[in-house]
């Protein structure tokens, strides 16, 4: 439930009720895929939405795996926080899941550091800044002379975010240049913002410092929703198929592993897709960073040279681990749902799936043990090697573990998230084109929001269509967000002074 009621809407453009007659071609079956195709349909637009992979949900995505006894259950590329502030994203699952039951709260999600100091969400207050005061004083890492020491002027620009404005004051610096500046104690930084800024799955020194400064505005100081967060209860490969189902029955058509390889401007569209063409109106590119770059380099008549330059520039993010493991065992009973490390590498986070999700919490009561999966973004090493180093933390964090006997054990080593380093945010290309008709959608695509990860997909993507319904005069779908600058006006006025 949204409970912030400084929480911003952004009205849409009003005009005729419905769409009916245009053709749109969607690229990409991942939330903003999802979302784009949605908002049209549901206008009357018919809807053609191609997907190369066999499943929708993009990197939210999920798939069945055999395990050594017969189980066929659910895989992904592993763990989402679905903050209570991503406030389109929940629309866009409201539309088959009105009361979000695929949705369940996570009690709390402790951080914990090489030294065993942990820092915990529980209890805390929900509206800003107290929530982030209460953090503070509460926290084992924080004493009132590593307060003291912290550069309140540049502290400002984190209580005091503008967007686009922080993009234009911060972008320039990396995120642990601006830490240094700011003079954040260290294990104080390694538990409240390392673990956000590597939740880019990029290194602090990869990662624009606005980035991360409109992150803890989105998460932190932006928004009364509370610093907690749900997670799905059923696993990816389920997750999406109400919201198919509802595009389907507003008429939209879903091609699942098909791939859109190539678009030819013109009168209207054509739409290369292997051995089919598909004619349009117009096409929404919702693609990964490697997929976008790859249709617009094989589409030469497509957009100018400065764009395509854009396209091509664009950088994906550092590999990353997810190794989920079934073991022979349970997990003490007192181990969280989701715990992130920070100072313990390669490790990021642990999860205990049977705490949540349905098809592992089955498996958990039949064979009296436990699933548990580990994360570590922007690895360094090898995947063989990552992998053996998560293996050794789990064991160090978790001792009950190291007797335990792997049942199944499945890895997914991926480098396909976009990248945010400094100076990236002026040539990020942003929802419209140069081709009237293309837009963009994706969660490395700019939109002058303060949202991050699965909410910016969601935004683009209705923001995507609202482009598209607008040049249509047809009126569009509302979009909500965190404020888009900083909600106390006494730090306002003190970062206005400072500038």
């Amino acid at each position: 439930m949204n409970r912030d009621r400084k929480r911003v809407r952004h009205p849409a453009p009003q005009g005729r009720r419905s769409a009916a007659g245009r053709r749109v071609v969607v690229a990409g079956g991942g939330i903003a895929g999802l979302a784009a195709a949605t908002a049209l349909a549901e206008r009357g637009a018919a809807v053609e939405l191609f997907e190369r992979e066999p499943f929708l949900g993009g990197r939210v995505g999920g798939w069945t795996t055999t395990l050594p006894d017969g189980t066929s259950t659910g895989m992904s590329r592993g763990f989402h926080a679905f903050f209570r502030q991503y406030y389109n994203l929940r629309a866009l699952l409201r539309r088959a899941d009105p009361d979000l039951g695929v949705l369940s709260p996570v009690p709390d999600y402790p951080l914990v550091d090489a030294h065993g100091r942990t820092d915990s969400f529980e209890g805390l207050p929900r509206t800003p800044p107290w929530s982030a005061l209460a953090f503070a004083l509460r926290s084992p890492t924080f004493t009132a002379r590593d307060l003291l020491r912290v550069d309140r002027g540049m502290a400002l620009a984190l209580l005091n975010v503008r967007v686009p404005g922080t993009y234009e004051e911060l972008d320039h610096l990396d995120a642990q240049a601006f830490l240094d500046r700011v003079r954040f104690p260290p294990a104080a930084r390694h538990l409240a913002f390392d673990v956000f800024s590597r939740s880019f799955f990029a290194d602090p020194r990869q990662l624009s410092a606005a980035e991360l400064a409109v992150m803890f505005h989105l998460y932190f100081l932006g928004s009364a929703e509370g610093l907690l967060f749900d997670v799905a209860n059923e696993p990816f490969h389920r997750l999406w198929r109400p919201l198919e189902d509802h595009l389907t029955r507003h008429g939209g058509t879903v091609h699942t592993g098909t791939a859109v390889e190539a678009i030819e401007p013109g009168t209207r569209f054509r739409v290369h897709t292997g051995s089919h063409v598909a004619e349009a109106d117009a096409v929404v590119l919702a693609l990964d960073v490697r997929g976008l770059r790859e249709v617009v380099a094989a589409s030469p008549g497509l957009g100018n040279r400065d764009w395509r330059a854009r396209i091509a520039r664009l950088a994906t993010a550092p590999p990353f681990l997810v190794r989920r493991l079934w073991l022979d065992r349970p997990v003490e009973a007192t181990r969280p749902a989701f715990l992130a490390t920070g100072g313990l590498p390669p490790l990021d986070n642990i999860s205990v799936l049977n705490r949540f999700d349905h098809d592992a919490a089955g498996w958990a009561r039949r064979s009296g043990g436990s699933v548990v999966e580990l994360h570590a973004y922007a690895a360094t090493g090898s995947a063989e090697e990552t992998g053996r180093a998560l293996l050794a933390r789990l064991h160090e964090l978790y001792p009950e573990t190291r007797a335990a006997t792997t049942v199944a054990d499945r890895s997914e080593w991926r480098a396909d998230c976009p990248l945010f380093p400094p100076g990236g945010f002026a040539r990020r290309p942003g929802i419209e084109t140069p081709v009237e008709g293309l837009v963009l959608a994706g969660d490395g695509i700019r939109v002058d929001l303060p949202v991050a990860l699965m909410e910016r997909a969601a935004t683009t993507g209705l923001a995507a269509a609202n482009r598209l319904l607008a040049g249509w005069g047809v009126t569009g779908h509302d979009l909500l967000s965190v404020p888009v600058r900083g909600r106390v006006p006494a730090l306002r006025l003190l970062a206005a002074l400072r500038r």
